[in-house]
């Protein structure tokens, strides 16, 4: 490998030792603290209704009819009950997402059914799928780069990776397909290097688990399919054959859930469609690539910045970003010089064929599919392989100057400091940039908890169904009454209630027909400026 590393059996440096050992508690740590603070947003309300076994068109049918509801009505589909089953959650999946395999949803339906259904324990799966990854990245190192030391600076590097701390707080399936992208990765290496019947099956289970995590996988394996062909140089060897039958059995056990997605594919277009219908400008989508990119090694919810309190935050991101990127660029380009093709090209293909389908797209006909940071996971997996490979040959390679080591160990403590801090910032926080459709939750939350007898009013019409109000369910008090209606059907609202909000999260202000029944029928006045506008919170007063 051309970098005087350690081999592979060497222990790494005592000193790298104590670092990851220090980082690994630190990433342990960050990805259980304080899991049940943030905002159980939008997404992850979907995750609760799934696997609790009710479908979206159930709750909207027993929900979205004008009549007064508690906070309880809303929780009821968001928890387990007797009367559904393990059936009801893949009918539920399959009819209404089946762009959601569902592997995840039933581990955590099971997961839940064991240890409650709160918050944190509902998350804490995720959490844990986060902390396995950090032994599959180990593993995947030794196969790749065969040097413990790479593998120990990638773990270092993972541990305290705020993009991967975020999503280990989340009720959803990104972590596990992190997980699998790296297991299935390191058994596709070693299948490869020992060439038997047991290492091409165990890679044969691990792509049918990715499949039935993400269907990106596919993508994955594709990628891995490209390397595996380049190795052999394109020609009909063993090797090859060996791959062809182990993803195709992966596939073939794949073939129920393809089967509900053919069969609802209508319902697939429907609800990944935004991907494709938002329009960004090409300056806009390549700037949002490189600040995504950057959340990978610090991230101080540049997204959410507001305010001059704020501006020093958005100055740092905004001109660490475009560091971030050549230090990137510079470890792929030292990556292809200095490490032998069969570790390259593997990095290569799973940066490339896991990214660019999603990006090309986007910039040709645009989109914002490569703009969604967790469809691009395995890309990031791949970036910090060559991140971990270049800060071990710099630092630790017998051929690198002192003055060198020195420089690098300075970038390495940047990049592990930034990773602290971002994450210390996270762990403190009730909502961030990825829970876009939730940022204002809690001040929507505090501002009707705090009144004695509260009606809010929320628009089926207004808002992608019931999301946004089984995600405020989480939060309101018990004496909350919430009211459920479309324009064509807006009850009389009795005189009973100490205060009435009208919460409006897509629509500013409300809607003109129901604005008008409230305001002309009923004879209610919407304040618009009681409350900033960003909340889209009103109050309703007489």
């Amino acid at each position: 490998m051309n970098s005087n590393l350690p081999p592979v059996w060497a222990f790494p440096p005592k000193g790298l030792r104590f670092l990851v050992i220090v980082l690994l508690v630190l990433g342990v740590f960050f990805r259980f603290a304080n899991i049940d603070r943030k905002v159980y947003w939008f997404d992850e309300t979907f995750t609760s209704l799934r696997i609790s076994g009710y479908t979206e068109k159930e709750a909207i049918a027993q929900l979205c009819n004008g009549q007064q509801i508690g906070v309880e009505d809303l929780q009821k589909y968001q928890h387990l009950t007797p009367e559904r089953t393990l059936t009801d959650t893949l009918k539920s999946l399959a009819l209404e997402d089946p762009q959601h395999p569902p592997l995840y949803y039933v581990m955590t339906r099971f997961w839940v059914q064991w240890f409650g259904s709160s918050v944190a324990v509902t998350r804490s799966l995720t959490a844990l799928f986060s902390v396995l990854a950090l032994p599959c990245i180990y593993w995947l190192c030794l196969e790749l780069f065969n040097s413990s030391v790479v593998a120990s600076v990638a773990v270092a590097l993972l541990a305290v990776s705020p993009f991967h701390v975020l999503y280990a707080q989340e009720a959803r399936e990104y972590s596990l397909w992190g997980l699998t992208t790296l297991l299935s990765s390191a058994t596709l290496l070693r299948a490869m290097r020992l060439q038997t019947k047991l290492s091409w099956g165990m890679y044969a289970v691990t792509v049918a688990l990715g499949l039935y995590t993400f269907l990106f996988s596919g993508l994955v394996t594709i990628a891995h399919g490209v390397y595996v062909f380049a190795i052999e140089r394109f020609r009909l060897t063993k090797r090859v054959i060996a791959y062809l039958v182990a993803p195709l059995v992966g596939f073939l056990a794949f073939t129920p859930w393809l089967v509900v997605i053919l069969s609802q594919s209508a319902q697939l277009n429907k609800t990944t469609g935004w991907t494709g219908e938002v329009k960004i400008s090409r300056l806009a989508l390549i700037k949002n690539w490189i600040v995504n990119l950057s959340y990978f090694f610090v991230d101080f919810n540049y997204d959410t910045i507001r305010g001059a309190e704020g501006s020093w935050l958005k100055l740092l991101v905004a001109y660490s970003s475009p560091f971030i990127l050549i230090f990137v660029g510079y470890s792929i380009y030292f990556l292809c010089r200095k490490s032998p093709k069969q570790v390259w090209l593997f990095v290569l293909t799973l940066i490339g064929m896991t990214a660019l389908p999603l990006a090309i797209p986007d910039f040709i006909s645009g989109g914002i599919r490569s703009q969604v940071p967790r469809y691009l996971i395995p890309c990031y997996l791949g970036i910090q392989l060559a991140v971990s490979y270049l800060l071990a040959t710099q630092i630790f390679s017998s051929s690198v100057t002192i003055g060198r080591q020195k420089i690098w160990q300075l970038v390495m403590v940047a990049l592990i400091s930034a990773g602290v801090i971002s994450c210390a910032m996270i762990s403190q926080t009730e909502t961030w940039w990825y829970k876009d459709l939730n940022l204002y939750t809690p001040q929507v939350v505090a501002i009707v908890n705090q009144t004695p007898q509260p009606l809010v009013i929320t628009s089926c019409q207004a808002t992608w169904p019931l999301g946004d109000e089984m995600a405020l369910s989480h939060r309101l008090d018990p004496k909350v009454r919430l009211l459920l209606v479309n324009e064509s059907n807006v009850p009389k609202i009795p005189n009973t209630f100490s205060d009435v909000f009208f919460y409006n999260p897509f629509y500013n202000p409300p809607l003109p027909i129901l604005r008008y029944k409230l305001e002309k029928e009923q004879k209610y006045k919407i304040e618009e400026d009681v409350y900033p506008k960003n909340i889209q919170l009103w109050k309703l007063s007489k």
